[in-house]
């Protein structure tokens, strides 16, 4: 036959709740942080690469 389960604490499941959340917040902040990492590293190649055209291409003088 079955039997009724004991109710959960609000502690226990608020504790629950604030765990799964703060894990959450932190690998949202290391996503973000990695995002960064790669539009800098993209963003400093891109600007190598213009300035190496530059470079090279020919000054004019009036």
């Amino acid at each position: 036959m079955a039997v009724p389960k004991k109710r959960t604490s609000k502690m226990k499941t608020r504790l629950r709740k604030a765990q799964w959340k703060a894990q959450a917040s932190r690998e949202a902040a290391k996503a973000l942080s990695k995002a960064k990492t790669i539009l800098k590293s993209l963003r400093s190649e891109s600007e190598g690469s213009s300035s190496a055209k530059t470079e090279d291409a020919p000054t004019q003088t009036n």
